[in-house]
């Protein structure tokens, strides 16, 4: 595709109109920190070379952002952006911790108008990005404009939809109900894995490879961090505040559902999975 083909840098009227809904209480960055390219984007990892420059959008704490870098060194380079300001120091620190504040660097962004030429990166990426977005159709235009033609555009999100778990705990049917109507009402899509294709397609990728994998929680270490962190996010974190603020249930369900959470935690057979789309797309 040709460079014209991208759009014209500059136009940055759009922007975010979602509300994040995790928000970066500790429990919610409990998570984030979490996850790794081997986690969280081994469908992309076979894609990085040396000497690559990647966009990575919505770093959040920059686990992913540092394991980025180290695939593209020697000669590569990682610019790291997220729409909060204050989680982008969390993931410079790390990144220092890693040796790796030359290959990094990081700023503010708005993914529906990035601040970037035409063409800039070799591989543009976002992790658990796009349910959040307003727009994630502009979102991918974005990505592909700032991406070189025949780059590539990785995107990952989960479906919570399709989370599953045993055994059938009652409250987390419940609470999995509420996740979803507090997420559209700010804006979002939280059953964006199985919609990454259709977006793709109308941001006007044609050649995409869309795959899916699944983080799994069964050992009793990650069933129990696996339920703590969403018991403390449902009633601590932003969400816990979209809830009530919007009438969609009383602190006291809030309380119930994290009950849910630590109930099915101490189940001796407990299992939990999440289910993530995942695309590969040529610019």
């Amino acid at each position: 595709m040709s460079t014209a083909a991208h759009g014209t840098h500059g136009a940055r009227e759009p922007h975010e109109t979602a509300v994040y809904t995790h928000g970066h209480h500790e429990s919610v960055l409990r998570s984030h920190r979490w996850r790794t390219a081997a986690n969280s984007a081994a469908y992309l990892i076979g894609e990085l070379r040396p000497g690559m420059r990647v966009l990575d959008v919505g770093c959040g704490p920059g686990t992913i952002t540092a394991d980025l870098a180290e695939l593209v060194a020697p000669g590569g380079h990682v610019t790291a952006v997220d729409a909060a300001a204050g989680v982008l120091d969390q993931a410079s620190a790390h990144a220092a911790e890693r040796g790796l504040s030359g290959a990094v660097d990081f700023a503010t962004a708005d993914v529906h108008a990035l601040d970037f030429p035409d063409g800039s990166f070799d591989v543009v990426h976002a992790h658990q990005v796009l349910q959040h977005v307003g727009d994630p159709v502009r979102a991918l235009r974005e990505m592909r404009r700032v991406c070189r033609p025949d780059g590539i555009v990785a995107v990952r999100d989960a479906d919570y939809a399709a989370m599953t778990w045993y055994p059938a705990t009652p409250g987390l049917e419940e609470w999995l109900d509420l996740y979803r109507r507090v997420a559209r009402a700010n804006g979002g899509e939280p059953d964006a894995g199985r919609r990454l294709l259709s977006w793709a397609r109308a941001a006007g990728f044609t050649d995409v490879r869309a795959s899916a994998t699944a983080w799994c929680y069964a050992t009793p270490e990650e069933v129990a961090w696996w339920s703590s962190l969403w018991a403390d996010r449902t009633t601590t974190s932003s969400y816990a505040a979209a809830t009530t603020d919007g009438g969609h249930a009383t602190p006291e369900a809030l309380a119930a559902a994290a009950g849910a959470w630590h109930a099915w935690g101490a189940a001796p057979d407990a299992w939990f999975s999440v289910l993530h789309g995942e695309l590969l797309c040529r610019a």
